[in-house]
């Protein structure tokens, strides 16, 4: 195995562990509230803390790591994300537990846009590109499932703790391999400060926004607490796209990357993605465990169909990437992954796993495969390789935001629809609900493909300057 290949190895791993902790906790949620002593209001912030932290920095670790050197960043991204984990593995009260978690967010934003700006950087063209995206997209989707899975079977069988614990020689082995297949950082022409007024107004603007997003299950959408914050978020962020577009001489994110079709119907067709995965994720969980009444690791071990399906799908847009556009190889993948979502929306009360957990499973779960890989290639496609770890920041960004707007938006419409009540028909109308929506967005995805994205292959990067005034649009692009 050559060194691109060791490489390939190591950012998969990264990128494999960083969705992984995004939900490996969600099943073992109730023995840590028992294991630890958490009130209710307190035991969602072992979520919460790490989707806040990654989704308010992941823009300043992409940047960063352009800037300082992405194996610098990677190296201690991981280092940072295994002692977290084993911090929240030995925590012994409720606030240990959530700084660990909160510590492997911010880990985690380091460590994911370095990681996927090493491959674009690695893998620059043809076959080689295809399948190292094609890995990419996999991990990056199976972790979610694998997480779900891996914490069922963990937390029945060795105890909560080692949804934390399992990381860490996992992180030992990675820094490892890190140190004898990632080459040192080259000086380069393109280093200088970071863009400090714009990372502090970026930063806080999107924490904010996560924040008073994933506060919506105690704070309504209308309530001033939620609505203020989403404010506040607002003008922030309102004063980092003024900064990076007039004021910073090396910006934290070039506005002009967005000027290239590709780069952002890609990140747009992420964002809807994911709300709809997140989300789906969420409530195919509740329901088996809720009205299929399944036990943690049954549930756990259903949601490996699901992972089967992604790769396979995976494997098919990687063998297509070559003779096949963008656009024409989202579009079936999104219709597949939207018409999965829709067969999810018929769960019933006396269902059975097979007609209504198995088979739409391996129909989403394929759909989304053929869209991953090419997503990721898409989205960094536009940059110059100086600033891949910017792109490579926006779309994990887009990809966070997403799901965890989309979880929030659809946990308030399902609590709607079934409001107080606890009886298996209520609770299964309204994660029906919130499973149709999923698919709509989905559909609205495939309909940004069609409109955004160009007929054609992504063209070359777009422009290198600070200004968006000065950028030169690609013809593929207009």
């Amino acid at each position: 195995m050559g060194k691109p290949s060791l490489i390939l190895v190591v950012v998969a791993i990264a990128q494999f562990m960083v969705s992984l902790d995004m939900s490996v906790v969600n099943v073992a949620l109730p023995a840590i509230r028992s294991g630890l002593g958490f009130d209710p209001a307190g035991l969602q912030w072992v979520v919460d803390a790490y989707a806040l932290l990654l989704g308010g920095l992941l823009l300043l670790g992409g940047r960063a790591g352009d800037l300082y050197g992405r194996r610098r960043l990677f190296v201690l991204g991981f280092a940072l994300f295994g002692l977290a984990s084993l911090a929240g593995g030995l925590a012994q009260s409720p606030g240990q537990l959530v700084t660990a978690r909160a510590v492997q967010g911010l880990a985690a934003a380091a460590l994911t846009p370095s990681a996927l700006a090493m491959l674009t950087t690695t893998f620059t063209e043809g076959r080689a590109r295809a399948r190292a995206l094609g890995v990419w997209g996999a991990v990056a989707g199976t972790g979610g499932a694998v997480g779900v899975m891996a914490g069922g079977l963990l937390t029945e069988y060795a105890g909560w703790r080692w949804v934390m614990l399992i990381n860490v020689p996992v992180v030992v082995g990675a820094l490892a391999l890190t140190a004898v297949t990632v080459p040192a950082d080259s000086p380069g022409p393109h280093r200088g400060r970071l863009d400090l007024l714009g990372a502090v107004l970026g930063t806080c603007g999107l924490g904010l926004l996560v924040f008073g997003v994933v506060r919506t299950h105690d704070h309504p959408w209308t309530s001033a607490e939620t609505l203020g914050t989403l404010a506040v978020a607002a003008v922030l962020l309102a004063g980092f796209i003024l900064v990076e577009a007039r004021i910073a001489k090396a910006p934290l994110f070039r506005l002009g990357l967005l000027a290239n079709r590709t780069v952002a119907g890609a990140n747009l067709f992420v964002f809807l993605l994911f709300a709809g995965q997140f989300a789906a994720f969420y409530f195919v969980s509740l329901y088996m465990q809720g009205v299929l009444r399944m036990s943690p690791a049954a549930t756990g071990a259903a949601f490996l169909p699901f992972s089967a399906g992604l790769i396979c799908g995976t494997v098919i847009a990687t063998r297509a990437a070559r003779r096949l556009t963008l656009r024409a190889l989202l579009v079936p993948g999104g219709l597949l992954a939207a018409a999965g979502f829709g067969w999810f929306s018929l769960i019933s009360p006396t269902g059975s796993f097979v007609v209504h957990v198995l088979g739409p499973s391996l129909v989403t779960s394929i759909g989304l495969g053929m869209c991953l890989a090419p997503l990721a290639g898409a989205a960094t496609a536009g940059a110059p390789p100086h600033e891949a770890g910017m792109a490579s920041g926006l779309i994990n960004s887009a990809r966070q935001i997403g799901g965890c707007i989309g979880l929030a938006v659809l946990t308030t419409v399902a609590g709607r629809r079934t409001g107080s009540s606890t009886d298996p028909t209520a609770l299964t109308h309204g994660y029906a609900l919130s499973l149709g929506i999923s698919g709509i967005l989905l559909a609205i995805a495939v309909a940004v493909a069609l409109t955004v994205l160009p007929k054609g292959r992504p063209g070359p990067p777009v422009g290198t300057g600070t200004r968006p005034e000065e950028l030169t649009v690609p013809a593929t692009a207009r």
